[in-house]
């Protein structure tokens, strides 16, 4: 029988904003069902390819793009592919790192800057990764995961800080440090494994990211409308 002085029993869950929640049953339900496919634990001997075909019905195509762009056909269901391949990763590991990044700087991001303003930083960076991946590479690789996306968060993360070493005087290149950190580690762990050219969409999620912050970012809106009024 448990004490009436006892806090209340909260779940991890009351303390996410709802955005984040929603991004996280969709990563973490898609993830579930192609390890319990590949488990043998639903779907059949075929459920061990799932996760290949949502790579090719959903992921990215940096190619297919390209042909998209020289015919300037741009069908709806390969365009759906900017938004859907966030949510389709290469491995359970794969996820799970992508999945954690993105609950801690998704929770940050949604009570600093609002709840749109981290969706919209999410969904927008994951877009804008795979648009440079496409652009700058000629790369038959198909880009699937949410790391552009995430690297978009870090974004974010890292233009508040820099705002703050700005209004303090500090050291701007310090609000950096999480994006180098992370870029050292790719470097390090592609001498021993091949890493491919995924961090291509990933630092340009980040750029993504930042750049967005300026719009999203409190205050930065209507500073930006009084600079407008003042010229």
């Amino acid at each position: 029988m448990s004490d009436q002085n006892d806090p209340p029993f909260e779940t991890p869950f009351n303390t996410l904003p709802a955005v984040v929640i929603v991004l996280f049953v969709l990563m973490a339900g898609v993830e579930l069902v192609l390890t319990a496919g590949e488990a043998g634990l639903v779907g059949g001997p075929e459920a061990i390819g799932w996760r290949l075909g949502l790579v090719r019905d959903w992921g990215f195509s940096g190619n297919m793009f390209d042909a998209m762009w020289a015919s300037r056909d741009f069908p709806p269901e390969h365009l759906a592919r900017l938004l859907t391949y966030p949510f389709i990763h290469l491995s359970f590991s794969h996820a799970l790192i992508a999945i954690v990044l993105m609950l801690a700087l998704g929770k940050m991001a949604a009570e600093v800057m609002g709840q749109f303003a981290m969706l919209a930083l999410f969904v927008l960076s994951g877009i804008g990764g795979a648009l440079v991946y496409a652009a700058l590479l000629d790369d038959p690789v198909w880009l699937v995961g949410s790391y552009p996306a995430v690297y978009g968060l870090i974004g974010g993360y890292s233009f508040l800080l820099w705002r703050k070493q700005v209004a303090t005087g500090g050291r701007q290149l310090e609000a950096f440090t999480l994006i180098a950190m992370l870029m050292v580690l790719q470097l390090a762990w592609s001498l021993f494994a091949s890493v491919g050219y995924g961090w291509v969409a990933e630092l340009s999620g980040f750029f993504c990211g930042f750049l967005l912050s300026f719009v999203c970012a409190p205050g930065e809106w209507a500073r930006i409308l009084r600079r407008l009024r003042q010229r």
